[in-house]
């Protein structure tokens, strides 16, 4: 597991194991703030170690920026701590996530001793104010990869913890793409020195702008691209044509899972395509 002091009192994870994803720690006189929880058990409690044992500042606070398995199981690991999320995100987590986990263990025993913890504190529109220390923590949504999303802004560094809104390549399988770039518009608008991704590195000040930037024109490249040509060309040979270079991406990204979760971004805006041609030659003229 990576770890790095991002400003005084702020901490990010990366794991070494699970696609690079990642965790964060605001640290207080007495207690922390933990924003998700990373994907296996064994470096989740390394995580803990680190702050009860080196940082003397327990869990108080868990934020979950989204439901999916890799931000949120680790939650259990923290007894006593008080989650917050969005309110799709409980939703999420009570009615999904419990068979997504029992399937799960059944290949990885790591997992055996994972229990689903939802969030206790929930939040749907607006913003959430947390104070620890001498930091103050907005949670505010921010749809896009998920329904559940939220972010979290440490108002005093500009430290944004976007979680998968903001991603090297935006995935947005099961999300909204529109919803995803109103998000990546919303954080230009921050004036922010960092953003924690919610895989891979973080982004720094003089590479934000066009970090986003990029994530907007991939988002809208490939909508316009499926567009242009679901009704002439099978999926398969969409995929074959329409490589990740083409919309300005580099597939070592993520240790090259990037390319898998491109081909999954056009898969799913084909499917929705298509399926949105049917709905209107069903629509009988008046």
């Amino acid at each position: 597991m990576q770890r790095e002091r991002i400003s005084d009192n702020v901490f990010w994870f990366q794991s070494d194991i699970y696609a690079q994803v990642t965790a964060g720690v605001i640290v207080g006189p007495q207690w922390s703030v933990l924003i998700d929880t990373l994907a296996m058990p064994d470096e989740t409690l390394a995580m803990r170690s680190f702050i009860e044992d080196d940082l003397r500042a327990p869990v108080r606070y868990i934020i979950n920026t989204h439901s999916h398995a890799d931000h949120s199981w680790g939650n259990c690991f923290f007894p006593g701590a008080t989650i917050i999320g969005h309110a799709i995100c409980r939703s999420n987590m009570l009615e999904n996530e419990t068979a997504a986990l029992e399937e799960s263990s059944k290949h990885n025993p790591a997992l055996k001793n994972v229990k689903i913890i939802a969030p206790h504190i929930t939040l749907r529109n607006g913003t959430l104010t947390l104070k620890v220390g001498k930091k103050t923590l907005n949670i505010f949504a921010s749809d896009g990869h998920s329904d559940d999303g939220i972010s979290i802004l440490i108002e005093e560094d500009r430290v944004l913890f976007a979680g998968d809104a903001f991603l090297p390549l935006p995935y947005i399988v099961n999300g909204d793409l529109h919803k995803n770039v109103a998000t990546l518009q919303m954080y230009h608008n921050l004036t922010l020195e960092n953003i924690i991704q919610g895989h891979g590195d973080i982004i720094l000040r003089g590479e934000i702008d066009a970090a986003i930037e990029n994530n907007i024109t991939y988002l809208t490249a490939i909508e316009t691209y499926i567009e242009d040509h679901a009704d002439s060309m099978s999926i398969q040979e969409i995929i074959t044509e329409a490589s990740i270079e083409e919309f300005g991406k580099e597939r070592i990204l993520l240790g090259g899972l990037v390319d898998s979760l491109h081909k999954r971004n056009l898969v799913f805006l084909y499917q929705k395509c298509q399926n949105q041609h049917h709905k209107e030659k069903d629509i009988a003229p008046l």
